[in-house]
């Protein structure tokens, strides 16, 4: 709870109890979540508007960053600490499992510097590997 609370007031958020549980989610679970994954969580107790403008203001806090998944959807997760008030450092790969569909912020693996042809310029880049997890391989 003390993390929760520190996130918050470091972001300058008033501590709601909409932000307070969706932020308690992200905080409980490893990998990264759909909207659709919150509203269950959140059990009804918050309207589609409110997990939409709670999951906003976060990502423009820098507490979480989008995920872009292979149908157009996005997922969320926790940024890490080097993230601020619109300043995302989310340069990592995100892994998507095939089998369990999990999928996971690599952290230690950056995005490879990517050499434009001259006029171009990057702005942001992501990079998505899809394979198998070490959870799912130990099963096998």
């Amino acid at each position: 709870m003390d993390q929760l609370l520190d996130i918050l007031k470091r972001n300058r958020l008033s501590v709601t109890d909409g932000r307070k549980k969706i932020l308690e989610m992200f905080l409980k679970t490893p990998g990264a979540l759909a909207h659709a994954d919150i509203e269950k969580y959140t059990d009804a107790a918050f309207d589609r508007v409110t997990v939409y403008r709670t999951l906003q203001t976060f990502v423009d806090k820098g507490i979480i960053h989008n995920i872009p998944t292979s149908d157009n959807a996005i997922l969320y997760a926790l940024c890490k600490e080097e993230c601020a008030d619109g300043h995302h450092h989310d340069n990592h790969v995100h892994f998507i499992c095939d089998t369990c569909g999990q999928t996971t912020c690599l952290d230690e693996v950056t995005i490879p510097e990517v050499k434009l042809p001259k006029g171009f310029r990057p702005q942001f880049s992501e990079m998505v590997v899809k394979g198998i997890c070490a959870a799912c391989q130990a099963k096998q």
